[in-house]
């Protein structure tokens, strides 16, 4: 199967992204950020709750984000026009109320935002006047109270795609992940792994984790790992070690057509870690960073517009991703329910 064979929409709408964690988004403060090619202004009300807005005053296009938040409203820096969280205007300073103009009238675009564990999910529909949400927003194997303790975030150079496919690429580790503390060339063996269809996407079972990773070894007990991939673009590895829980949450948000921010969160309940974290940083940055130069290599290549190939069994989940993404769109644009198109099955590949 050629990587061209399935056509798919650049960017799926109506489906929730990672935007950014809670500790990025201070109160009193406005912050700017592109997210699928759209200006976004982020704010939090007094009352602590996040919200977005279209980064455009819709009288002279100026980024609100350069305004200030005021009196519990966004102000523009142009002529102090000011908006609700909820995106109404609710003041035009220039109007001595002869004009016949309604500030409440007019109104920039609102997107749905979920706050929970420490993350600010965004809502990207596709229909701008849409103010809730068709589905809920993604809820990770955690506790109510438990918030992030390791990030790191990195900026690829390519489309969501590329940034996705590599993500899930189980085969590329013992080349591009290289190390003495991880994986070598000569530690490849065959492997065997069970997938079953989950929510919006595919779960890898619980397992061992593979004899040829080196880290998993340092939690001790009897260790499992379960990996599930979930449209449109995330990633979330819950390993138990007896009491001992990890979960790793990596997600890929579009900027641009040509910009995709992966992040990688995690999550711990293991207080002998804290003193390492300093070396577990330097891990995932190291991580993150082998597939960013890989991807960024790629793109020397891919200027030429050769066609790709995906492979039997290796590439099979970057395939479910293609057909997965296309349900998505198909099913919105029929206005029908989605179909997941993945079957159960056990994919073998040498890693």
């Amino acid at each position: 199967m050629g990587l061209q064979d399935v056509k798919t929409p650049i960017f799926l709408r109506n489906i929730w992204y990672f935007a950014l964690h809670s500790r990025a988004l201070k109160s009193g403060r406005l912050l700017h950020k592109t997210l699928l090619g759209e200006p976004v202004v982020f704010g939090r009300t007094e009352s602590g709750e996040a919200f977005a807005l279209r980064d455009l005053c819709p009288h002279r296009g100026v980024p609100l984000s350069k305004g200030k938040i005021l009196e519990g409203t966004v102000e523009c820096p142009y002529h102090g026009w000011r908006f609700k969280p909820s995106g109404q205007c609710s003041h035009i300073p220039s109007l001595v109320g002869e004009e016949g103009v309604e500030p409440t009238k007019i109104s920039v675009r609102k997107y749905p935002l979920a706050e929970r564990n420490g993350l600010i999910w965004i809502y990207m529909a596709e229909d701008t006047q849409m103010r809730e949400p068709a589905t809920p927003a993604p809820v990770l194997p955690l506790a109510e109270t438990a918030l992030p303790t390791l990030i790191e975030g990195q900026l690829f150079p390519c489309a969501i795609d590329h940034a996705v496919i590599g993500l899930m690429d189980p085969a590329h580790g013992p080349f591009v992940h290289k190390a003495w503390w991880w994986r070598s060339k000569k530690s490849i063996h065959a492997k065997a792994k069970k997938y079953a269809p989950s929510h919006l996407g595919f779960t890898m079972v619980s397992h061992k984790p593979s004899s040829n990773s080196t880290l998993y070894k340092i939690l001790g007990g009897d260790i499992t790992t379960e990996i599930t991939f979930e449209l449109p673009g995330t990633r979330v590895e819950h390993i138990k070690a007896g009491r001992n829980d990890v979960v790793g949450l990596t997600t890929c948000t579009p900027l641009t057509e040509n910009e995709t921010e992966v992040t990688q969160t995690f999550f711990w309940n293991i207080g002998w870690i804290a003193p390492f974290k300093p070396i577990a940083q330097y891990v995932a940055r190291v991580f993150l960073g082998q597939d960013r130069n890989m991807v960024t290599l790629q793109q020397e290549g891919l200027k030429f517009n050769p066609r790709l190939m995906l492979i039997q069994d290796a590439d099979v989940p970057a395939m479910w991703y293609h057909r997965l993404k296309k349900e998505w769109a198909d099913a919105g644009a029929a206005k029908r329910p989605f179909v997941n198109p993945v079957t159960e099955t056990t994919l073998r590949w040498r890693s």
